[in-house]
């Protein structure tokens, strides 16, 4: 390969790796987010429905 294609190669690596990395930091980050959210939201409907028993009241 001619060195000049090589050099393009690593330019395009150095441009391109910096983005790579922060879109999946920013997907692990989002990934997370969405994870808490989805457990928040069950604990908080088990909490519910425990209340809901002590209180006779017809499940949701």
């Amino acid at each position: 390969m001619p060195v000049y294609l090589q050099d393009n190669w690593i330019g395009w690596l150095w441009s391109l790796g910096p983005m790579a990395v922060l879109g999946l930091i920013f997907w692990w980050v989002m990934a997370a987010i969405t994870r808490a959210d989805r457990n928040e939201r069950k604990a908080y409907a088990k909490i519910e429905a425990e209340e809901r028993a002590k209180r006779g009241l017809p499940a949701k």
